[in-house]
């Protein structure tokens, strides 16, 4: 719930700031996504997965300005061939996808028009349990996830090409405390500008 509102919250933050901003454009993006699920009883791997979306800039002046955006992110994992000693039930050694909603809201700063350093908050929705974990079909992964990112974005005309590295904050497994999971890993990305 607290996720829940903190997405709302953002999202009004996002529409108060329209009437501020001296320069407003909207895209779309897709790249891909090269992430792992961290915890002692996952494979300690990097896999790839994808990501599709749109975004908005929002400038202040010519160095500042924020950019919210609303993206389908997936991030594939693999649990450990210890999964089943630490949660029976459990399956080892099982490849599984997690799909995100994920509405990040990137402080931008552009030294020069070409260049852009991006970093803030991401809000994350689970879409899919993967119910395969367990034999039982319980569900491991909570639904919301909150992750900071940080990265640099070129700016080649209408065309945007960037790069991040997403640290996920919250610990995402429902099962129990026993350990924490969290998501982390890089995204790549072309997009351009349609407005």
């Amino acid at each position: 719930m607290k996720l829940k509102s903190l997405a709302l919250l953002t999202i009004a933050f996002t529409i108060t700031t329209f009437s501020f901003a001296q320069g407003f454009h909207i895209g779309a993006k897709a790249g891909a996504n090269i992430f792992k699920v961290d915890g002692t009883s996952m494979k300690d791997e990097f896999k790839f997965g994808y990501n599709l979306g749109a975004f908005a800039e929002l400038n202040f002046s010519e160095k500042w300005g924020i950019q919210p955006e609303v993206m389908w992110n997936q991030t594939n994992f693999r649990t450990g061939n210890n999964f089943n000693d630490i949660y029976p039930g459990g399956k080892n050694d099982l490849e599984g996808k997690l799909n995100y909603l994920s509405i990040p809201v990137l402080l931008s700063f552009s030294p020069a028009k070409i260049i852009s350093f991006q970093a803030g908050p991401q809000f994350g929705i689970l879409l899919n349990q993967d119910e395969s974990l367990f034999e039982n079909g319980r569900e491991a992964f909570k639904s919301g996830d909150f992750s900071m990112l940080g990265g640099v974005q070129l700016n080649l005309g209408a065309l945007k090409l960037g790069g991040r590295y997403t640290v996920g904050l919250a610990n995402i497994n429902d099962i129990d405390d026993r350990e924490k999971w969290k998501n982390q890993g890089f995204q790549v990305y072309l997009g351009t500008r349609i407005l």
